[in-house]
């Protein structure tokens, strides 16, 4: 295998370690300043990091304590630097401050070894005899990782996914029944995205060895992040067999009856894992999760609020209130939010999460240009830490059009199963669908679901594993959906009867059920293939409403093009771009219902998505504020209430600052 040759930097940097590690460290340090003045910033952190460790070496406990202070100001996810700065604290006796720092070092990075032997110490000082049980736990795994997994670990947490994965690869080609390294390949793949590798990885590792603990953690944890609970309820319950009292798989149980639905249940998991430590903020925000699903907004803000009394700097509490959208927060915890969100320590996600709460709260007080501030500042972090490139959902965009032709559809539009169950409703987040699927949900005949993963899931499948990146440097197509035109024509049906399979779990006895992922617009054509005679309802907004909507709306996961206005203005048009497409070469196959129109006239607008979906009138459709059904999503407080127009035109109290939107959207 031919290395990459080393840059000029890189050389200098293998040779300021040589110094390190042959005891020249006058001369390494002295390297390390003379590079500062010739290099760009970006490589100013390594060098400060070998400084301060040649610094320390020398005894010189006061300067090298002021590089590694240096360094953690460029960068404070350095987990190296938080782990160099322990030893220095305990060079110079600061125990308290050393043990902070080697928390956050293996905080941010668990395979640091050196950091673990040295809480072990501290740990058994301070007589917290249950953290050094825990710490020695840790350590004896990483011990007995072989050399090249540990290498794999670090780069991992490092966040050198390509190179971690390019090791663990190769590791596993020459010890192929290796069940750690598959679970560590497996994790990769979690990060990368490559959820089916990961899938196939860990099922692969559980037939190896079923009574692997830490394997079926994993799959039960990537089961329930890709929506497949009923699979996952099997493997909890496997879990708890073998440790009934762990907290951690009654949780996970809990949030995996939450996806079946069945959520009287899971508030009950949720209560007995509160009774039994009721010290742990994230179960009372997962209890405040179920309870608002459920309806009971009150209990709901009562859990989240006990959330952040718990932990004050838990951002994920004060967004979970101000994502009830009926919330009010008050000026003490308007002040606290501030405080927190300051916190140059704070971890990243609570920072977004508080940035968002924090621009709700003040736009609920019409301070426009505090709350667009915040939001800015959240979307910032959010967008610069996500990867997200707009031009690969416009060149997904391209490929659906070029490949999904009317030939196509004419030559393979009728191989799919007839069922004719499936409502899906598509189109932007914050467009308005979940009005939709609770009009239509409150039907007799229409069974409400969520937003399912199974289209996403297949059209991932068929595309495969691929660089996207490198695609769009290259101008490589995807496989999908070129393959629709080539693969087995037996196999529409196939798919077809696999998401009437694999959905089933989340209905109940009506004879339709929707299936509201909005993302699923990309796959119309794919829909169409695999079933025929599924119905589809395009949930349009006005552009700077529902893009602005967007953009001041913190997702789960799964809508990264929402984060830069630039962005979400370009998605909306290649939305609108591939809708145009499907009408095309799909008519009459798609209903598009503008939401402005379902809120000037909700009855007309009723009775037209009715007669689409072939279904009789039901004044129960009107009323659909009255209807108890489980929602999930943002807006599930919103559509418990009668139809309001106030929303519609929000996004005008910010047009001072949404220049760069209007722009994309070609709007003056």
């Amino acid at each position: 295998m031919n290395k990459t040759p080393l840059t000029p930097i890189e050389t200098q940097l293998k040779s300021i370690q040589h110094l390190i590690q042959t005891a020249k460290f006058n001369d390494a340090i002295a390297q390390c300043k003379t590079l500062q003045q010739v290099t760009e910033q970006h490589h100013h952190i390594e060098l400060w990091y070998l400084m301060a460790i040649a610094q320390r070496y020398t005894k010189a406990l006061t300067q090298a304590l002021s590089s590694i202070s240096t360094l953690l100001e460029l960068d404070d996810s350095h987990s190296r630097a938080n782990q160099e700065q322990g030893y220095i604290h305990l060079a110079l006796n600061n125990t308290k401050q050393a043990k902070l720092s080697f928390e956050k070092a293996v905080q941010l990075n668990p395979s640091l070894v050196g950091s673990w032997h040295e809480l072990i110490q501290l740990y058994r000082q301070n007589g917290q005899q249950e953290q050094v049980q825990k710490a020695a736990n840790h350590l004896e795994r990483l011990k007995k990782l072989p050399p090249a997994l540990l290498a794999v670990t670090e780069l991992m947490y490092e966040g050198k996914l390509l190179k971690a994965e390019q090791i663990c690869r190769h590791f596993l080609q020459n010890n192929k029944r290796h069940v750690d390294g598959m679970c560590l390949l497996a994790e990769i793949g979690m990060e990368l995205k490559v959820y089916d590798d990961a899938e196939f990885l860990l099922a692969s590792a559980l037939e190896l060895a079923p009574n692997h603990i830490h394997a079926r953690s994993q799959y039960l944890n990537l089961l329930i992040r890709l929506g497949k609970y009923k699979a996952a309820e099997q493997q909890v319950e496997t879990l708890l067999v073998e440790q009934s009292e762990n907290l951690s798989y009654k949780v996970a149980k809990a949030n995996t009856l939450m996806g079946l639905g069945k959520i009287e249940q899971a508030i009950t998991l949720f209560e007995q894992a509160i009774a039994q430590d009721d010290k742990i903020p994230g179960f009372y925000l997962q209890l405040g999760h179920a309870l608002k699903a459920q309806g009971d907004i009150k209990k709901a803000v009562t859990a989240y609020q006990k959330a952040y009394q718990l932990n004050p700097s838990y951002g994920d509490a004060f967004w979970s209130l101000a994502n009830t959208k009926t919330y009010r927060f008050s000026d003490d915890e308007i002040a606290s939010m501030q405080f927190q969100r300051a916190d140059i320590t704070l971890a990243l996600a609570d920072k977004v999460q508080l940035h968002f709460a924090t621009g709700k709260a003040f736009e609920d007080r019409e301070d426009y240009q505090q709350a667009f501030q915040a939001y800015q500042q959240g979307n910032e972090l959010q967008h610069t830490n996500s990867g997200f490139d707009i031009r690969k959902i416009e060149q997904q965009v391209a490929e659906q059009i070029k490949y999904c032709t009317t030939e196509l559809f004419e030559n393979r539009g009728n191989l799919g199963l007839k069922s004719p169950d499936p409502i899906f409703i598509v189109g932007l987040p914050r467009a308005g669908s979940t009005l939709l699927e609770q009009i239509l949900a409150s039907h007799s005949q229409v069974d409400g679901t969520m937003e399912l993963h199974n289209i996403l899931g297949l059209a991932s499948r068929l595309r495969g594993r691929e660089n996207n990146k490198d695609n769009l440097q290259d101008n490589k197509e995807s496989q999908y959906p070129k393959n629709l035109a080539e693969i087995n024509s037996g196999y529409f049906k196939r798919f077809g009867q696999q998401f009437i399979d694999e959905t089933r779990v989340y209905r109940e006895q009506a004879p339709l059920f929707i299936d509201k992922m909005p993302n699923n617009f990309l796959h119309i054509g794919l829909i169409k293939l695999i079933l025929p005679n599924a119905k589809i309802i395009d949930a349009r907004r006005q552009p700077m409403a529902c893009c602005f909507s967007g953009f001041k709306q913190l997702f789960a996961e799964g809508q990264d093009f929402s984060y830069n206005l630039e962005d979400i203005g370009r998605y909306y048009q290649a939305y609108l771009k591939l809708m145009a497409h499907w009408d095309q070469v799909l008519p009459d196959f798609v209903l598009t219902v503008n939401h402005e129109d379902v809120v000037d006239d909700l009855e007309k607008q009723v009775r037209r998505i009715l007669d689409f979906c072939g279904l009789p009138f039901e004044q129960s459709c009107i009323d659909f504020h009255k209807t108890k059904r489980t929602i999930k999503t943002p807006s599930s407080e919103q559509v418990r209430q009668p139809i309001y127009k106030s929303a519609t035109e929000q996004w005008r109290y910010f047009e001072p600052y949404l220049g760069p939107l209007k722009k994309v959207l070609n709007i003056n």
